[in-house]
């Protein structure tokens, strides 16, 4: 047993590690590992990305355009939100182009033109030999570019200036977008440096800085050799990792995954008999709060689909002179994160207090302050990106409401102001759950519970390295540190700790083997996550070994994914075979369901369509398609969608009575938004990306990315057909929840009060001796008689944390 310290008995005893030591060998080694190579990835990121020349000038030395010209243009990029419109290096939105190929191809169009004119005999040829030349001189830091060239660049300034000038939202845009002189020639040379580097050859390789991305035969730019060889490995390594996976799982079946419950007679706490701590009734906002942002997300999220079926009009409506497209997606995309995440930290805070048996005094107001402090970061970065999107001169280059990268969206301020919640969130759980610190060894449960809360604002944080001002390389690399490592390894992390304690608060499964499913999670997901990030940036400027590790350690990442889905049945029959043992029905029915959707989203969403889209071969020619938001969805609203609101169920199942509990409402809204989801993916985003990648491959890149093409009217069929799926996924699905959680906040039971430790969720009852017969009942002597055997709060194995 575990003992606290006295003045009598000394410092307590902390409790042995549950599981062999090798776990946490494993872990390090896969850890140290990972972040290892990531460090020299970093390194060479820094000193081997594309170069930003400090002038590029013309054949007779006159300056065209300078380096602060390039940084310029990409901040007018980003502050204008034409990141969520079109992309850059194949990263961004999905409406407009990407405007690295639109500059290329519209240049090398152009000079072709010229040199025809001339009476060049293969004017083709003398585009593609003029292009890949690589004037650049790294000692003096200039460019050198061809007369030729320089007048491209003056050309598609005036393209340019007459596309976001344009005074109509015929392209989604608000009217005359960007009209500053000033500012079409800064953007005009953030593109234009981003297409010589397409085209220019990295010194020493007959390859470009972007691994010949895009794919442009006017330039000569066609998949490499490492594009090939290691989307051929990738392959080879999955397939063998899986066998490895099936070998062990079949030598070791009985003792991993969710397997080693014990058939011990329980008897589920009822809503109404689990007492709930201050803080805990306070998370009925944040989960009110989670659901109110959800719909809203939907609603833009049906706003940005309709774009693409309808340009010109929201039946009858101009919206983009209220909502345009870049503002709609920015929106649609930071409420994402916000409302999961939202219901992560309260889920954080409602199962604090069950960890230690215990919540501190005034708790319930940090929850208060920490949901004011989120909802004050939610509107003040929306406003903030509305008026750098709408170009509001007074608040052109503020901290305050200058918009940021994709993802990370979020004018600089409200990103740190959110990172310091998330460490607030942390020292609130901490606060509660330092007394269970104190006497359970550093890797079990609490303290993994701990680190997994820690990662979050941590590699969050990680974002802050991509400054609007940094090189483009550079700020890829550490922005998707956020975006994969945040995301798709540690968010992962944090639902593997969060499902597995809440199945052992309720008895489902042993401490141990919840500890050793974590432990099997980290090393799986971290083997391949960690690296497999890389494959964000096989065209971002990068070296090719960016390529190689990120193909290959990609490609591993579907082996956790399987492992999941061989565990799916067994995960899916934990509840019901303990209900059928409780003598009270089993209260997260729908809880559970909305877990065991997370793990058919994560194999589906997650792993079979990330897989579709990270072979360095398949995402030559189909990054920014709709395969990626094809991806994008199934793994963000599939995975973290889904356990959010089932977080949210679980909690609001003992804050509401059982006499307001809707039962229907809830399976409603989870066969609602999984078949909403599915519709969306088989009906639109799927078809349409595999149509989209056939003619990117067959016509070019270039005109699989443009307006025309997404605008025909085939396509426009298939994006309206995502139409039942949307009213399914919003009226069926998210409406319910938004009122159930009104429920929990209109309903929410009394919370104890003071310093009391709080109930499990569960007893163990266990069989007494019938009287007469001095033996214990069973099938030959009669019913059991079971008597109620207390045990630490979310320790059902009753040893106190050993």
């Amino acid at each position: 047993m575990v003992r606290t310290g006295s003045p009598e008995t000394g410092p307590a005893r902390r409790s042995e590690l549950l599981v062999s030591k090798g776990w946490l060998q494993g872990v390090a080694l896969v850890m140290v590992f990972g972040f290892f190579v990531m460090g020299l990835l970093a390194l060479r990121t820094y000193t081997g990305s594309m170069p930003l020349p400090q002038r590029v000038v013309g054949e007779r030395g006159e300056v065209v355009f300078t380096g602060a010209d390039i940084t310029s243009g990409q901040q007018v990029f980003l502050r204008r939100g034409l990141q969520q419109y079109g992309s850059i290096v194949g990263h961004g939105g999905y409406l407009g182009p990407d405007y690295t190929a639109d500059y290329l191809r519209r240049s090398a169009v152009a000079i072709e033109g010229e040199l025809r004119a001339s009476g060049v005999r293969d004017p083709q040829a003398e585009v593609a030999r003029m292009l890949r030349a690589n004037h650049y001189d790294e000692a003096t830091g200039t460019l050198r570019i061809t007369a030729a060239q320089a007048r491209a660049f003056e050309g598609l300034k005036r393209h340019y200036a007459d596309f976001f000038g344009t005074d109509s939202t015929r392209y989604g845009l608000v009217p005359k977008a960007i009209t500053a002189p000033d500012d079409i020639h800064d953007l005009t040379a953030f593109f234009g440096w981003t297409a010589w580097a397409a085209a220019a050859e990295r010194p020493g390789h007959d390859y470009s800085y972007t691994n010949n991305w895009p794919p442009e035969p006017r330039v000569g730019n066609s998949p490499t050799a490492d594009a090939l060889v290691w989307s051929g490995l990738s392959l080879t390594a999955l397939l063998v990792g899986i066998g490895v996976l099936f070998a062990l799982y079949g030598r070791w079946n009985r003792q991993i995954g969710w397997h080693g419950a014990e058939a011990r007679p329980l008897a589920f706490k009822q809503p109404g008999e689990v007492e709930v701590t201050p803080a805990q009734r306070a998370t009925a906002w944040f989960f009110f709060v989670v659901a109110a942002l959800f719909l809203v997300q939907a609603l833009l999220g049906a706003a940005i689909e309709h774009y693409r079926a309808d340009l010109s009009s929201f039946f009858g409506l101009d919206l983009a002179r209220l909502l345009p497209f870049n503002l709609a997606r920015t929106w649609h995309l930071q409420l994402a994160l916000f409302w999961t995440a939202a219901s992560f930290l309260a889920a954080g805070i409602f199962l604090a207090p069950y960890i230690s048996g215990r919540e501190p005094k005034k708790q319930h107001w940090l929850a208060y302050g920490l949901l004011g402090a989120l909802t004050l970061v939610v509107v003040g970065s929306l406003t903030g990106e509305a008026l750098s999107v709408f170009g509001v001169e007074w608040a052109k280059g503020s901290p305050l409401w200058d918009q940021q990268w994709e993802y990370l969206d979020l004018p600089r301020v409200w990103q740190v102001l959110l990172t310091a919640g998330m460490f607030i969130w942390i020292f609130m759980l901490y606060r509660v759950i330092r007394s269970r610190l104190r006497t359970e060894h550093r890797a079990n449960l609490p303290w993994v519970f701990f680190y997994a809360g820690l990662a979050i604002p941590g590699f969050y944080a990680v974002g802050l390295l991509a400054g609007t001002g940094n090189h483009l390389t550079v700020s890829e690399f550490w922005r998707f540190w956020v975006v994969h490592l945040w995301v798709e390894d540690f968010l992962e992390l944090f639902t593997t700790v969060m499902v597995a304690y809440i199945f052992v608060m309720l008895g489902v499964v042993r401490r141990k083997i919840a500890l050793q499913l974590i432990f099997l999670d980290i090393i799986l997901y971290s083997a391949g996550g960690v690296l497999g990030t890389m494959h964000h940036l096989y065209f971002s400027g990068t070296p090719v070994e960016h390529m190689a590790l990120g193909a290959f350690f990609s490609a591993m990442e579907i082996i956790p994914l399987t492992f999941l889905t061989i565990e799916a049945w067994t995960f899916l029959q934990l509840g019901s075979r303990q209900e059928s043992r409780s003598s009270a029905p089993f209260p997260h029915r729908w809880a559970v369901m909305f877990m065991v959707a997370v793990g058919f989203w994560n194999f589906l969403g997650a792993g079979v369509f990330g897989f579709l889209i990270n072979l360095p071969i398949v995402s030559y020619y189909q990054i920014g398609t709709a395969l990626t938001s094809n991806h994008g969805h199934g793994a963000m609203m599939g995975v973290y969608g889904m356990l959010a609101v089932g977080l949210a169920f679980f909690a609001l199942r003992y804050l509401i009575p059982a006499r307001f509990w809707p039962d229907r409402l809830a399976r409603l809204s989870f066969w609602s938004l999984n078949i909403g989801l599915a519709w969306m993916v088989f009906a639109t985003l799927l078809p349409l990306g595999v149509i989209q990648l056939w003619h990117s491959v067959n016509d070019g890149y270039y005109e699989a990315r443009s307006l025309e093409y997404i605008m025909q009217p085939g396509n426009a069929v298939l994006e309206w057909l995502r139409m039942p799926g949307d009213l399914i996924f919003i009226f069926g699905g998210v409406l319910p929840f938004l009122y159930i959680t009104w429920l929990g906040v209109r309903h929410r039971i009394r919370s104890t009060t003071g310093d009391v430790p709080v109930e499990e969720l569960f007893v163990e009852r266990q069989p007494v001796p019938v009287a007469g017969d001095g033996g214990t009942a069973g099938p030959e002597n009669g019913p059991a008689r079971y008597a109620s055997d207390r045990r630490h709060p979310g320790d059902p194995s009753g040893t106190g944390g050993r």
